[in-house]
């Protein structure tokens, strides 16, 4: 009895979305997974999509609506904030709730009646698998759920920009070696944590993003100083020695649960110090076990090393194959200083943001015998 949507990628993506949701619930189920959330009949998937978009479109006292949406029942919800009386879904009411919880973490809850989608109240907690629209701005829409094992950033599943639609390709590691950053963003990994590799770069793309003036990070590996060959001297900002706030964390044996959120809060404090210093003109160098030796340091060729001719350029996405071009054609100064470094050190990792939003990790392949680079803002949204 739901209405049709009229905002038109909602109808395209729809069945694409039930799919997708049906296939990892019923795989979730199959394990023996608990508390896992409803399925999103398409129709649904349909009029929440439709709903949100419109809501995007629309002002409340000068600000754009960013909120999230979640399709679950409120009995689902652990300590829900419920509404006395069910509000029907539709922009207007969406417009008006947003100010209130536009903050992270908090979902508006919906579900239906067996007739029509209602608002029953907010919530920050919701199951396995939980389907999830996010408006991030005007006609933006990321649709996704959170991770199995409810940890870190939660998994894109598309991403909506008006007419254009992202289905993110979870088979898209398939070719070349995959960054375990990637494989997390893809939710392909076994049980993760806050700690662990992938978890802590996602945290620091997203954290970079977040700053809007661009940057790039260059992991390279611990206790080598090989790095020093692609970098141009004197470095304006090294460090002696080297700076250990959130390797000191990371390396730190947690206790209780009673800390843990402590724990967290100190490890994101840590993160977004660190990709506050890559908003510094240069790159900004970590070791793999996150020890920070300098930023704002401009990158060279090493004088063994050739000029970079080019990479293998992809993005996660359905229908988006690899192609082999010059790295100057993906981006700016800071994609072709990455690409080089990582032509020059095949042992390290560069992740790039632009001021634009576009994020790419630059990493070596050997069975492709040259840089990869992938394209992974539409999994950081």
């Amino acid at each position: 009895m739901i209405n049709r949507a009229t905002y038109q990628a909602a109808q395209i993506v729809a069945p694409t979305i039930e799919t997708h949701f049906a296939t990892h619930l019923a795989e979730a189920s199959a394990k023996g997974e608990i508390d896992l959330a409803p399925q999103p009949p398409a129709r649904v998937i349909e009029a929440i999509l439709d709903a949100a978009f419109w809501s995007s479109l629309r002002k409340e006292e000068g600000h754009s609506p960013k909120i999230s949406i979640a399709f679950l029942p409120p009995e689902q919800a652990t300590k829900p904030l419920l509404f006395k009386q069910n509000l029907p879904l539709n922009p207007n009411v969406l417009t008006k709730l947003a100010p209130g919880v536009e903050r992270g973490g908090i979902h508006i809850g919906v579900w239906h009646d067996g007739y029509d989608l209602y608002v029953w109240g907010t919530t920050l907690n919701i199951p396995n698998y939980c389907f999830v629209v996010d408006v991030s701005e005007p006609a933006l829409l990321v649709v996704k759920h959170r991770r199995i094992y409810g940890f870190g950033k939660f998994t894109n599943v598309a991403v909506l920009k008006g007419d254009q639609i992202k289905i993110v390709n979870e088979n898209a590691p398939k070719t070349g070696e995959c960054p375990s950053i990637l494989l997390s963003l893809l939710d392909l990994t076994a049980d993760s944590n806050w700690s662990d590799a992938s978890n802590i770069l996602i945290q620091l793309s997203v954290s970079m993003r977040a700053h809007g003036r661009g940057g790039a990070v260059l992991v390279v590996p611990q206790d080598t100083e090989d790095w020093k060959r692609s970098v141009i001297h004197p470095i304006s900002y090294a460090l002696t020695p080297p700076f250990k706030g959130l390797a000191d964390l990371v390396r730190k044996d947690r206790g209780e649960a009673a800390s843990e959120i402590f724990w967290q809060t100190a490890l994101k404090r840590e993160i977004d110090h660190l990709a506050g210093l890559t908003a510094v003109d240069g790159a900004t160098i970590i070791t793999d076990e996150y020890e920070l030796l300098a930023f704002g340091a401009k990158t060279g060729r090493a004088n063994s090393s050739e000029h970079i001719q080019q990479i293998s350029y992809t993005e996660p996405i359905n229908n988006a194959e690899a192609i082999i071009v010059h790295p100057a054609k993906i981006g700016g100064t800071r994609h072709l200083s990455a690409a080089q470094f990582i032509f020059d050190q095949r042992n390290a990792l560069a992740l790039v943001a632009s001021q634009d939003g576009h994020f790419t990790v630059f990493s070596w392949s050997k069975s492709l015998d040259m840089v990869q680079a992938q394209r992974i803002d539409t999994l950081l949204l």
